[in-house]
């Protein structure tokens, strides 16, 4: 009897992964506020730091995905590895100078590595759970870690920054040092493990042309729409939410200290981590389309609730602190909607990238570079909510979310159907 290899470590290791694209992708956040006071830059300019990160994966996610198909998992997640280093480190380096332009180079540079190791982790997982149900499974155990990350940058940086009028990048250093160290060792370990490599084409495969792609699939080239909005959803909530609160009155803000809207974005990020654990534990039993759809009309119901409540409706809010314990901060009942989408947001990237590629077997590798393209949305979606905030109000910003809450409604209820089955695939 052939004994079942086990994959324990790969999948640990990915999930290890998760926390860093998280940690990094994560700072941004934080940072924009202090570079919006620091460099006096509007909603639309603080929101620069984000859009860089997340612009980078429009240019690295199709090379990316070749990469994984010409050297494997294992070289490309070392190649981002060390590519993320450099790039926290301009960002350090920026703090020095006291340069915006060298802070948006750095998150540039960091979303590169950013989309590198998404391309690695997401099709690793979904193989290795063997796609369906069980792969959707483990992509929402590794949402989990990753929103461990989440939780802890906003938080840590908000404490770090103390007054938020004069503070500026090199208050983040310590965020800063803690994400190249992650990378380090990260690297050492990755380096003296073995992955499996299920898309590495090699030898004749390499050199036939197809007459298919991953974008011959029509449920594909929805998903990664879908992946698009989604991901400006996500990032869209707690950047402009944050924002929202920390802005003085005078200017339409809520006024809130940057102490304690890190605590409230960063229980956005951990409702994120309760909601893929509890999607974790059930996803071997639920369908991805059945999550996503339950999970994007409360979406619909939590936004539309912000954005009609009174804003001088307050209500004492618990709070996720970084001495892993909870307080209570005191903001609008709206705030309190807001940060409770992340319930909703927190199971949807798994859903989504499951329907996306199921039934595309060889072509998996090059859909998870295109989905990382399609990862940019967490850049220009935010962009275009902060427009609307500066030129209308905070609140009205909001419906950009709500549109692309719906869009994904309609993708999980129709867009997600596979009607290319005739395509092979094997």
């Amino acid at each position: 009897m052939t004994q079942k290899k086990s994959y324990a470590l790969p999948i640990a290791m990915m999930f290890a992964l998760f926390f860093m694209i998280s940690f990094v992708t994560g700072l941004p956040n934080p940072l924009g506020v202090i570079v919006k006071n620091q460099f006096g830059a509007s909603n639309f300019m603080s929101s620069l730091g984000n859009a860089a990160n997340f612009i980078a994966y429009a240019f690295m996610g199709i090379p990316a995905g070749l990469l994984l198909s010409k050297i494997g998992y294992k070289k490309t997640a070392l190649l981002a590895i060390v590519v993320g280093f450099a790039g926290v480190g301009v960002q350090w380096f920026s703090g020095q100078l006291g340069s915006f332009t060298v802070y948006l180079a750095g998150a540039f540079i960091s979303g590169f590595s950013m989309c590198m190791l998404n391309t690695v982790v997401n099709p690793m997982l979904n193989t290795l759970g063997g796609g369906g149900k069980k792969g959707n499974q483990l992509i929402q155990f590794g949402g989990s870690i990753n929103s461990i990350g989440a939780t802890i940058v906003p938080v840590l940086v908000g404490i770090l920054m103390g007054d938020v009028l004069k503070a500026n990048i090199k208050d983040a250093n310590p965020a800063l040092f803690i994400a190249l160290g992650i990378f380090a060792l990260a690297f050492v370990v990755l380096f003296s493990m073995d992955i499996p490599e299920p898309h590495l084409v090699t030898g004749a495969k390499s050199t036939v042309k197809d007459k298919h792609s991953a974008l011959s699939f029509r449920h594909f080239i929805l998903g990664a729409v879908a992946i698009f909005v989604y991901v400006g959803v996500e990032v869209g909530i707690p950047n402009i939410t944050n924002l929202f609160m920390t802005t003085s009155l005078e200017l339409g803000g809520l006024g809130i200290a940057a102490s304690v809207a890190g605590t409230v974005v960063g229980t956005y990020w951990f409702l994120m981590l309760i909601g893929r654990l509890v999607g974790a534990s059930v996803g071997a039993k639920i369908s991805s389309k059945a999550m996503l759809s339950f999970a994007s009309i409360l979406g619909l119901i939590f936004v539309l609730l912000a954005m009609f409540s009174p804003v001088d409706t307050m209500v004492s809010m618990p709070v996720f602190r970084t001495d892993i314990s909870f307080g209570l901060a005191e903001v609008p009942i709206g705030v309190m909607f807001l940060i409770l989408t992340g319930l909703c947001t927190s199971v949807m990237w798994g859903g989504i990238f499951n329907l996306a590629v199921e039934g595309l077997g060889k072509y998996t590798a090059t859909a998870s570079g295109i989905f990382m393209v399609m990862v940019c949305g967490g850049g220009l979606l935010p962009l275009v909510q902060g427009f609307v905030a500066d030129n209308v109000s905070f609140i009205s910003s909001y419906w950009v979310i709500f549109l692309g809450i719906g869009y994904l409604l309609y993708y999980a209820l129709i867009g997600s159907k596979n009607v290319n089955q005739n395509i092979v695939v094997e």
